[in-house]
């Protein structure tokens, strides 16, 4: 789209004082007043109504440009419901602006000829979402090469370059955890977290043991196992615990995916859920409502996370500041059937 030719009504502020009373760059109010498509909707509109009050006539958007009517979305895979939650939140927010998104798998060992960051390259792409996807370092470096604009979602480990990062309050959410379980009567609680490394896993499992150096508790460290985030390696802990000659009397397992296999090592020993283990979970995701019992679990608010990951990078592309680097959403208890009271 050309830009057409306006004029400053008389008397009316100049576009750089809009630009300064709506806390955006000037560029951004410029391409409002000319109908550029690459703004992000909420930005447009606010700017769009300081314009009209100031008497400048806006033009109407047209479509959005080619090379910017799609969204990578890079995912380690698409297994299990966290990735369609995901997905989800990414499409409610590209269905207000007409683009669609793509997905990318990142899949382990391949080849660098071949893997994500390469097909990203390769199709011409500015910019992508990364979903509990870290680069590694080579990986990185092609990216910062290629001019590749990230929005990392729960990154495993810090990125570089100041990358925009959204994520949930997981510190938060492992001490509410622990606090619903020994609000319930239970002092010998077991975690299950995810893949050592992961700093989301870890916050946690922090969050978690918080409560008992709170209250005095004594912080048993054969309590604290990892399932790698698998609900196999889950059940495979869960019997290890089992095993204990104090056995746990509750569980709070990282992950709702691996919270089925805390149900599936109750099962195998013939124990019943709650009445003789109680289980937590964290995420909310929909196999924990499908549960017998239902799960118990710190609700994480991924589909507004993946909607907030997605906004950021359509701000990104307007060239709009950003508040934070890092926002994280609140996570809150969700009890239902898995847990009860000694």
């Amino acid at each position: 789209m050309t830009q057409r030719a306006w004029r400053r009504p008389p008397g009316s502020p100049t576009l750089t004082q809009i630009a300064r009373a709506a806390g955006v760059p000037v560029p951004v109010v410029s391409k409002v007043l000319n109908g550029r498509s690459d703004v992000s909707p909420p930005v447009r509109e606010a700017i769009t109504a300081r314009l009209r009050e100031a008497g400048y006539t806006v033009a109407d958007p047209g479509p959005a440009p080619a090379s910017s009517g799609l969204v990578d979305l890079v995912v380690p895979g698409v297994e299990g419901t966290w990735a369609n939650v995901v997905l989800t939140g990414v499409q409610d927010t590209l269905s207000r602006t007409g683009q669609d998104v793509v997905v990318v798998v990142a899949r382990q060992d391949e080849p660098e000829r071949h893997d994500w960051v390469q097909r990203l390259v390769q199709r011409g792409s500015k910019d992508a979402i990364l979903a509990l996807v870290t680069p590694a370092p080579a990986q990185d470096r092609r990216l910062a090469a290629a001019g590749i604009q990230l929005v990392a979602l729960d990154p495993h480990q810090p990125l570089s370059n100041g990358t925009p990062t959204i994520g949930a309050t997981n510190w938060t959410g492992g001490r509410q955890a622990a606090e619903h379980l020994l609000a319930l009567g239970h002092t010998r609680i077991a975690v299950i977290g995810g893949v050592p490394h992961h700093r989301y896993s870890q916050a946690r499992i922090d969050g978690f043991r918080s409560v008992f150096a709170a209250y005095g508790l004594p912080d048993d460290p054969d309590l604290v196992r990892h399932g790698n985030w698998t609900r196999e390696g889950a059940a495979r802990e869960t019997a290890a615990l089992l095993d204990l000659p104090q056995p746990p009397t509750a569980v709070f397992a990282c992950s709702d995916h691996m919270a089925l296999g805390v149900f599936d090592a109750a099962a195998e020993r013939g124990l019943r859920i709650p009445h003789d283990l109680s289980v937590t979970g964290f995420d909310d995701l929909p196999e924990g409502r499908w549960l017998s019992p239902a799960l118990t679990t710190v609700r994480q608010p991924v589909r507004e996370m993946a909607g907030l990951a997605t906004d950021t990078l359509l701000r990104l592309r307007a060239g709009e500041p950003l508040q934070s680097a890092r926002v994280e959403l609140e996570t809150r208890l969700i009890e239902r059937g898995s847990t009860m009271r000694r």
